[in-house]
């Protein structure tokens, strides 16, 4: 298992965090995510074969920056 984060600036509510769990959560191997509406932070549980540009790309689609921390 493997964890990444991101940060995405345009989280402002909770509203913004159920759209990325959303999007981020359809990507095969992702376990679980985090997101703190304060830090700007996405955390991302997942297996290790789990390509980390496919989930920076589902934050994209949910209409976030994500940026590698």
């Amino acid at each position: 298992m493997s964890t990444t984060t991101f940060t995405a600036p345009e989280i402002e509510c909770q509203g913004c965090a159920n759209s990325i769990k959303k999007s981020v959560g359809a990507v095969p191997g992702v376990q679980s995510i985090e997101v703190d509406i304060t830090t700007k932070q996405v955390s991302v549980a997942h297996e290790a074969s789990t390509p980390v540009a496919a989930i920076a790309s589902a934050i994209e689609k949910a209409g976030f920056t994500p940026v590698s921390s």
